[in-house]
């Protein structure tokens, strides 16, 4: 049997829960892989205070030993080898993995395609809101993860669901909630509406709690706005992971990489009267992490005054790798 984190031979110590950081950066990573840009450029020539960045996705256990992601980025192969928690026990089996559940948080590319990467008859759970699940049910190719042992849960709004999957129980329940945000980009209907068609459940915020303990986090990596409901949703949180795309609105359009901005994204900038900075400020939340970080974003750079004012304000950049317990 796997040890514990925390355990040594004949000794057993409890373990608080325990998130890592997949990836944390938005979808394409960084570098991107088609992007020259100056961030991108200098993240492959190795410049001093960058570091490269697999595409958004947290993993989240309260034991050490079963898992859930929370998302499953493109780059999910590479994160399962990079993070030896994820990977398959030393058992009398001979395929195995430690991963029980997946919950994603929107019909995003970056968040869902990964599943076809869990493929290879591993029973797994899905959750997610029936707008997402009813975007699986609609592309035949995420029946490789075989509905028969890979079950597809919906989540209820602003209700407790006890994550199980591969007949474990994780000891982690997940609170979904509507957040403002946007359908995804295979989605859109062609703009004729003003929000692209989108509807409650097409976005979705989790609240994370480890059963043992009551201790709890969120997680909200993809976010138009920080509106009242959300505000006080959040109020006082003990930790928050939060999405970080952009710093200005329309960075991308200024670098010349992309004719969009954040808002057309349907994401909320991090600066500004109207940037997550400022709707944290007064929300007294004790950790706050960025994480879905474009590529385009100046708080990549380690140096940069962008940084330092997020720093300043009481963030933290995550990073690939970054562990938290709570």
């Amino acid at each position: 049997m796997r040890r514990r984190f925390g355990e040594t031979a004949g000794a057993v110590t409890s373990v608080s829960m325990i998130i890592k950081v997949l990836g944390s950066a938005a979808g394409g990573g960084f570098p991107q892989w088609n992007c020259n840009g100056a961030q991108s450029a200098k993240v492959r020539a190795g410049a001093t205070g960058y570091k490269a960045r697999l595409q958004s996705s947290l993993a989240v256990s309260s034991d050490g030993e079963n898992w859930a992601l929370l998302n499953a980025s493109p780059d999910i192969r590479q994160q399962i080898n990079e993070t030896p928690e994820l990977h398959p026990v030393k058992s009398g089996l001979k395929r195995n993995s430690p991963i029980k559940a997946v919950v994603v948080t929107n019909a995003d590319v970056d968040h869902i395609i990964g599943l076809i990467g869990l493929r290879e008859g591993q029973s797994f759970s899905i959750y997610g809101s029936d707008l997402v699940l009813a975007t699986l049910k609609a592309n035949s190719v995420f029946n490789v993860c075989n509905p028969e042992i890979v079950p597809r849960i919906e989540l209820p709004f602003d209700k407790p669901t006890e994550l199980q999957g591969a007949g474990v129980d994780l000891g982690l329940t997940v609170e979904a909630f509507p957040v403002s945000g946007k359908v995804a980009l295979f989605l859109e209907k062609g703009g004729a509406e003003s929000n692209f068609g989108s509807r409650d459940g097409d976005t979705i915020g989790l609240k994370v709690t480890d059963t043992k303990t009551g201790k709890a986090f969120f997680y909200i990596p993809g976010c138009a706005e920080v509106d009242a409901p959300l505000a006080d949703r959040i109020r006082n949180a003990d930790l928050v992971f939060f999405d970080g795309t952009l710093y200005v609105d329309d960075e991308m359009i200024a670098q010349g990489l992309l004719n969009k901005t954040g808002k057309r994204m349907g994401h909320i900038s991090v600066s500004g009267q109207d940037g997550s900075v400022a709707a944290f400020s007064h929300l007294n939340v004790r950790r706050r992490i960025y994480v879905h970080i474009n590529n385009s974003n100046p708080i990549l750079d380690e140096n940069s005054e962008a940084r330092k004012a997020v720093e300043a304000a009481g963030w933290e950049v995550g990073f690939d790798g970054m562990e938290v317990r709570v």
